[in-house]
Order: C-alpha cells, then structure tokens, then sequence
C-alpha cells in the first residue's frame, strides 16, 4: 500500500487546477478584461459633433445655414461632452463675415446702380411686379 490518500489541503502542482479541471482560457482578442480600464461612467470622449462639421460647411455654401447649425452645435457639444466647439465657433464667425460681405456688395451696388441710372435695383425690381 503505497498510495497515500490525496490531502485536500497540498497545493496542486503549477498549472493545474484545483480538482483537475485546465484553467480558463485567455479572453478573446478584443475584448477588455474585467477589473482594468476606466471606472464605471468614464468612457472615451465621444467624437466631433456632427452639426459643428455641417456649420463650418454651410458658412461657405449658404452662411444663415452656418450660423443656425453652429448655435445648435455649440449646445449640443456643451450637453453631451463631444469635440467640435472651434469648428461651431469658426462656422458661426465665417457666416456672420459672408453675410456682413454679403449686405455691403449689395449696398454698394445699389448706391451705385441708383446714380447711374436715376433709380435702384430695387425700384426696378417694384416697378417689374407692379405691371404684371
């Protein structure tokens, strides 16, 4: 009788289980462990606000479009944590200077459209419906 009963209480060998069952394999690459990375309610900074991107966009194709978007924007970025406030704020300001260039050419072309002919574009533009 030379086998001993197994003692409950050894350590098992290096590597094995206790009870003899293998150990867990390695989770699948990808996935996080638990018990790392960041605490509950920390996760990654969400990305650029979508309608930041559209108002820097509009300001060059249809600039009230870009100051309407970059209000919305701003709002949106100061609820939610997301990037893209610079892009909000360069959308309204481009905007605001294309529709301050915008109103001058237009004065100016009225001022001088109205001294060279007598009247305005825009009597013109009256006189026009009023013979419909």
């Amino acid at each position: 009788m030379t086998d001993q009963p197994d003692d409950p209480y050894a350590t098992p060998p290096a590597g094995d289980q206790p009870g003899g069952q293998p150990p867990p394999p390695p989770p699948p690459y990808g996935q996080p462990q638990y018990g790392y990375g960041q605490p509950y309610g920390y996760g990654p900074k969400p990305g650029t606000n979508g309608m930041a991107i559209a108002s820097l966009i509009c300001a060059f194709f249809c600039s009230p479009l870009g100051i309407i978007f970059g209000i919305i924007a701003r709002g949106q970025i100061k609820r939610t944590g997301q990037g893209g406030d610079g892009l909000a704020i360069a959308g309204i300001i481009i905007s605001a200077v294309f529709i301050a260039i915008g109103i001058i050419v237009a004065i100016v072309s009225e001022s001088t459209t109205s001294t060279t002919t007598g009247f305005g574009a825009a009597h013109h533009l009256l006189m026009a419906g009023a013979y419909r």
